[in-house]
């Protein structure tokens, strides 16, 4: 088995490539020691050719390959594809279009939320893949003819999985819902975290604004740092340090190594020296330049009931359509119908609304019920609940027949 090396065997099989509708795809990389992935081997197949690229030599350039992720005449077949995509969009700055995740369509067609690849393609092409190699090195050379062939059938097998699940979207007319999911694959912001945006991905454990104001820029001096470094966040500094920084803030070298969290000597470092820098502007900032801190979750009171109904209508709603529950509504998409029939969430836009969104508010309105069927959930359609104003116009109504007087006229 010949693996790709330079420029021109890259780019005639490129050329091969983009003389048909699609191409799979999928990559090998590594990522314990650094913040961006690192690309150490390229799997591609269209309908009469796959290859194997090795990205790692010195006499190859991947422009060719980037073109053909641009070319929007070939669809790029991927099975969860975030991580290849990241890849291609950090090296490449691009995002290949258009895609198609065999993942996503798996779970639209009713395959679970979230079935590997091996499960899949034994369920749709009745082949076993050998998962013996899923923890190589693949930095290391040479690699072996075991290895390449099986990074090699990753991509062989998406062809006839990707066939099977276009096949069955079609049939059940599907293939547009398929489309929606990829927008969020298409979009540069999952690729992207802003520094000024790190602390979004940390749970938030405080509630002072000041101790808010220094989470934020500790947050986003790390995330520079550790793209910069080209070192995991953690390399840097630990979620709980920043945390405890954020409490304390220290503001001198003896008061930064008296915490828990730092290690001894981190003071004199360059690090431990834009630490204090930033704390000591923190506790300096007036109050009125403090930001906000965002408030948590706040259900009105009952909505819990709600949300725990429309759970159990989204399970019964995923296995009478067989399509993932988590395709069809998030927990946050609950929470938010609880709150209002109005939500900004997808459950209540498009084929999510028609197929549940619709239900979830008669549910939480009363005009639905659901109810035990043997061993099995079922739903009843029920009538509007009286309104309060109805209700005391017959209390009224009542009283005027008891006391002799006529009845108010409707």
């Amino acid at each position: 088995m010949k693996t790709i090396t330079t420029t021109a065997e890259l780019a005639d099989a490129c050329t091969s490539f983009a003389k048909h509708p699609y191409v799979t795809v999928d990559t090998e990389f590594l990522r314990e020691t650094t913040y961006w992935p690192k690309l150490c081997l390229i799997q591609m197949a269209g309908p009469d050719l796959a290859v194997l690229i090795d990205p790692l030599s010195d006499s190859l350039d991947l422009a060719p390959f980037f073109e053909l992720m641009a070319d929007e005449s070939v669809v790029k077949v991927f099975h969860a594809g975030r991580q290849d995509i990241e890849i291609i969009y950090h090296l490449g700055r691009l995002i290949p279009a258009p895609i198609f995740d065999s993942q996503v369509a798996a779970m639209v067609c009713g395959f679970g939320d979230s079935i590997s690849y091996d499960q899949l393609v034994h369920r749709l092409t009745g082949h076993h893949i050998d998962k013996s190699h899923r923890y190589t090195d693949w930095s290391r050379r040479p690699l072996t003819e075991k290895q390449l062939n099986y990074a090699l059938a990753d991509v062989t097998h998406l062809r006839d999985v990707y066939h099977a699940l276009r096949a069955n979207l079609d049939e059940q007319q599907r293939t547009s819902w398929v489309q929606e999911e990829m927008e969020i694959l298409t979009s540069k912001e999952t690729y992207h975290t802003e520094p000024v945006n790190a602390w979004k991905r940390m749970k938030l454990r405080i509630r002072k604004p000041r101790e808010f104001a220094a989470l934020k820029r500790l947050a986003g001096w790390r995330e520079s740092e550790a793209q910069s470094r080209d070192v995991p966040r953690n390399r840097i500094m630990k979620d709980e340090a920043i945390f405890e920084l954020a409490v304390q803030l220290p503001q001198s070298p003896e008061a930064l190594s008296a915490l828990r969290s730092i290690s001894k000597g981190y003071e004199r470092s360059k690090a431990g020296l834009d630490i204090l820098a930033m704390t000591r502007e923190v506790a300096a900032l007036p109050n009125e330049e403090l930001p906000d801190v965002p408030k948590g979750k706040s259900q009105p009171e009952g909505s819990g009931a709600a949300v725990d109904l429309m759970k159990v209508l989204l399970k019964l709603t995923a296995e009478r359509h067989g399509v993932a529950a988590k395709v069809i509504a998030t927990v946050d998409d609950l929470e938010k119908i609880a709150c209002s029939n109005e939500a900004d969430v997808a459950a209540l836009k498009g084929w999510r609304r028609e197929l549940f969104g619709q239900y979830a508010l008669k549910v939480k309105t009363g005009e639905m019920a659901l109810r035990l069927e043997g061993k099995k959930v079922g739903v009843i359609d029920c009538e509007p609940p009286e309104l309060p104003v109805a209700k005391a116009s017959a209390k009224r109504n009542r009283k005027s027949k008891k006391q002799g007087a006529p009845a108010e006229q409707s």
